[in-house]
């Protein structure tokens, strides 16, 4: 197998080449992201590893383990390419090896918001084929693509009409082959609460890559209904000693997130909660604790090839006690199993951020994924490095490595970063919630264009920090973009630019500085912006921040 992406090559003809520019690019020599958290300054004994093992906006994850390798998938939302799949020997060191939607003709993500698109994958392998399973919520509904790489290619989506208005699909294979699908969905009569959800289950006919038979509610409400639960959803099927467990996230993926488990001797059921629910959570731990992990929930598991059992899970390392701009990232954990039941984290513990790894742990930096890390593009290769990501599905070829080697150009467009469709803006995930991003390039010489670098978190909430040409002068402007509205935070002039500029953001929690160097030198130009207005908690969503270079055309009397 393909063991590791060396860059993203995705609808090459449409997206990335020697493209012939309509206007004249804006060129980029490198980028820079240094992520430098109080958290992992902290040396790690040996054999333990660093949580989260994905940092940055990385929810939902999904696991499956074939021999001696694990695979991961997490959702993508409007981002593309989408469903990154990661590969690991260890369960800690991951690898980015592609995407499950990486051509632009598979699904349409144009028009959408950033926190709809593509929703909880999860991923299974039977029989020498990989299955992910995926809703994609404003274009097509259900789909499953298969592939024999999980590095891919992976299959065009076949649709699934039949889980209509389900989410959170999954796939499961029984000892006979029969396969089956849990998901969830409306409950029978409808809704009797806001939140009301079911898990319902199907069977899968492999060979057509349909339903098929009966559908039937596996858990209504939740695994108490007498207190109206909410949002039971991400439910994933296992089979164990004889017994089948249906394990879902419960209470909504914020502050009352939380895993639950229930049990049965047959596959259609009747499954019976575990008392000792939830068997993760982090709702009840106080506010005020020190680095806070919050939201913990939407778990998966696998048993290791040592026999041991570790469950990947969705949480948020928060700051102020309520917001985080990292958005909702991968955790790991070991699983317990007594009396025939499985636990992820005794009830009033905190998620570690320092942990003790599997017998199979190998030695070494968990970067660029996890720990303090520098990451660093040159752009001196021929395709972009496979952790840049675009904004919904592109259109048109406006990034370019091949024109200028060395050098990224950007094709700058009319769509600022508020629009409902692709600007030209290069995503990179926020990792840390101390960092430094900054980027170096040609400052443009003709007017109505702008170009910089952007931490962005949807449509409506965003800083763009850039330098343009107007009247004869070179004006550089941090830009906020707050609900429906802009503002500018800062202006500097200069009466004649320099052929290269520095631009850098460097964030600590809730405060991010904007800094620029035109050769002599950095110099602060924005103290202390409010970095909270990209969190989740104001923002709303279900992305994180990310952060990159940008160009966009001038509005131009």
């Amino acid at each position: 197998m393909r063991r590791v992406l060396r860059g993203v090559a995705f609808g090459l003809a449409l997206v990335l080449g020697a493209a012939v520019h309509a206007q004249e690019p804006v060129l980029f020599d490198w980028f820079e992201y240094r992520g430098h958290d109080a958290a992992f300054e902290q040396p790690l004994p040996p054999g333990h590893y660093y949580n989260p093992v994905l940092t940055g906006f990385s929810p939902d994850p999904s696991i499956v383990r074939v021999g001696e390798h694990y695979y991961l998938v997490n959702s993508s939302f409007a981002y593309f390419p989408g469903l990154p799949v990661y590969e690991s020997r260890d369960l800690v060191h991951w690898a980015l090896i592609g995407h499950v939607i990486d051509r632009p003709s598979q699904v349409k993500l144009d028009g959408q918001g950033m926190s709809r698109g593509l929703y909880a994958p999860a991923i299974t392998h039977h029989d020498g084929t990989f299955y992910v399973i995926n809703t994609s919520v404003d274009s097509g509904g259900n789909f499953i693509a298969t592939a024999t790489n999980p590095a891919g290619p992976w299959s065009d989506p076949v649709w699934l009409p039949a889980l209509a208005g389900g989410i959170d699909p999954s796939l499961f294979f029984d000892d006979d082959g029969k396969a089956y699908v849990v998901n969830n969905g409306v409950p029978e009569g409808g809704s009797r609460y806001d939140g009301h959800r079911a898990i319902w289950m199907q069977q899968f006919d492999v060979a057509r890559h349909a339903l098929t038979g009966p559908r039937r509610v596996l858990l209504d409400g939740g695994v108490d209904p007498a207190k109206k639960p909410i949002w039971i959803e991400g439910p994933h099927v296992y089979k164990r000693d004889g017994w089948y467990y249906l394990m879902c996230a419960e209470g909504g993926t914020g502050p009352q997130h939380s895993e639950v488990v229930l049990r049965s001797r047959a596959v259609w059921g009747p499954y019976v909660p575990y008392e000792g629910n939830p068997i993760l959570t982090q709702r009840d731990l106080p506010a005020d604790r020190a680095q806070p992990i919050v939201n913990a929930g939407h778990a998966d598991l696998v048993e290791g090839q040592d026999g041991s059992w570790w469950a990947v899970f969705l949480a948020s390392r928060a700051y102020d006690r309520v917001h985080y701009n990292t958005g909702r990232e991968t955790f790991l954990l070991p699983v317990t199993w007594k009396d025939g039941w499985p636990s992820i984290l005794p009830a009033g513990k905190a998620i570690p951020q320092v942990v003790q790894g599997p017998s199979f742990l190998a030695a070494g930096s968990q970067a660029p994924h996890s720990g303090n890390f520098t990451w660093r593009d040159e752009f001196d290769k021929p395709a972009l490095d496979a952790s840049w990501q675009f904004v919904r599905t592109p259109s048109k070829p406006w990034a370019d490595l091949r024109s200028h080697p060395g050098q990224l150009a950007i094709e700058p467009q009319a769509q600022d970063l508020d629009t409902l469709h692709n600007p030209s803006f290069l995503a990179h995930a926020q990792q840390h919630l101390a960092f430094d991003a900054s980027t170096e390039l040609v400052v443009p010489a003709q007017d109505g264009v702008e170009a910089g670098i952007a931490a962005f978190q949807n449509e409506h909430y965003w800083y763009a920090f850039g330098v343009h040409r107007a009247g004869g002068k070179y004006l550089l402007t941090v830009r906020l973009h707050r609900g429906a509205a802009s503002e500018l935070m800062g202006t500097a002039a200069f009466d004649k630019a320099p052929t290269h500029l520095q631009l850098k953001i460097s964030g600590d929690a809730g405060r991010y500085d904007f800094a620029y160097n035109e050769g002599s030198g950095w110099k602060l130009m924005v103290r202390g912006a409010d970095g909270s207005l990209l969190s989740t908690d104001v923002a709303g969503g279900f992305v994180g921040a990310t952060l990159g270079p940008y160009a966009r055309l001038l509005d131009t009397p």
